[in-house]
């Protein structure tokens, strides 16, 4: 997940802490739950946080999603991504 830059930085801080982060933690079939801060863009505007959410496969992320705690944690990103969000859906491959 892409988070824009919140319109109060504390209060997103503290209601992503808070409240969002438990709540995605209930994604059935969560393997790995990460997030990175400040990062610096390359070319273009800088996201304010970005989160990774890792399944075992697409069709893992999928059903997720499709759960009642997807749909609430889904249901919830309005409610403190003042600044915008977007979501990337993408397989990973290890090259090393």
């Amino acid at each position: 997940m892409l988070y824009n830059k919140p319109v109060d930085e504390a209060e997103f801080d503290r209601y992503y802490r808070e409240i969002h982060i438990p709540l995605a933690s209930k994604l059935p079939g969560l393997r790995r739950y990460t997030m990175s801060r400040n990062p610096a863009g390359v070319r273009g505007d800088s996201y304010y946080l970005i989160a990774e959410l890792d399944w075992d496969d697409m069709a893992a992320l999928q059903a997720a999603f499709a759960s009642p705690e997807g749909k609430a944690a889904a249901d919830d990103v309005p409610k403190f991504a003042t600044g915008g969000s977007s979501s990337v859906v993408f397989e990973v491959e290890d090259l090393l």
